[in-house]
């Protein structure tokens, strides 16, 4: 299978592993100084994109941060077109969001890094309030949906997914890893969810050798460096 298939799948793997995965509604386009804030907390995604990590060992950015309201991210808009491309076998591993879907209007930021051995991992921080992020990193992963094959024209992958006990990185998180085959191709994901003051942040890291290990290094990095910087 191609790369770009293995994307597309990927991109619909992370509706049913991640709970705040890539939705699929669109946002309104936010422009100019971005400015979208939650009621009574205050963060801008302006505040979030400079809380991004600017740096990671082993790693390299991949072009400017992307700053607005969740919906708005070029990032997030394209996962969910390629959601789109691919059929499930089980339809409601791909809708069904266990605690609920990150709303298309939190303030958020994004930046994305390409790793020295042909990996990616990205980094999402979301400006909400600590109920709605605790419901994020307490969600887990229906068990009908630890296994299902996605399609893409007329190719078909298969997934495996695991889910970590609840971690204790930032105010607390949860690790979700899944594993696609397609053809002779094989690719992993580490998904990591973890909530600050007022925030929710997630990181995942893609490739034929993502690690878990990894994913929760970069995950406390993260943490650190959006703890110094936000107020």
């Amino acid at each position: 299978m191609a790369q770009r298939s293995l994307a597309i799948v990927l991109a619909a793997v992370s509706a049913a592993a991640v709970a705040c995965g890539n939705g699929g509604e669109r946002a309104r386009e936010v422009g100019g100084t971005a400015r979208a804030e939650v009621a009574g907390i205050g963060f801008t995604s302006d505040q979030l994109a400079q809380a991004l990590l600017g740096e990671a060992p082993g790693y390299r950015r991949a072009g400017e941060p992307d700053s607005g309201e969740y919906g708005s991210l070029k990032a997030i808009q394209n996962a969910a077109r390629l959601q789109r491309e691919a059929t499930l076998d089980k339809p409601r591993c791909g809708t069904a969001r266990p605690g609920g879907t990150v709303a298309s209007d939190v303030p958020a930021a994004l930046v994305s890094f390409t790793g020295t051995a042909g990996q990616t991992a990205t980094e999402t921080l979301m400006g909400m309030s600590a109920a709605d992020a605790e419901k994020q990193v307490n969600a887990r992963v229906p068990s009908g949906c630890l296994r299902f094959r996605t399609k893409v024209g007329s190719q078909w992958a298969e997934h495996r997914v695991v889910e970590t006990p609840k971690g204790e990185i930032g105010e607390g998180s949860r690790t979700v890893g899944v594993t696609t085959t397609g053809g002779d191709a094989r690719a992993r994901t580490w998904y990591v969810v973890f909530r600050g003051r007022h925030y929710l942040a997630t990181v995942s890291v893609f490739g034929p050798n993502a690690t878990r290990e990894d994913a929760e290094r970069l995950a406390r990095e993260a943490h650190e460096q959006a703890e110094r910087v936000l107020p």
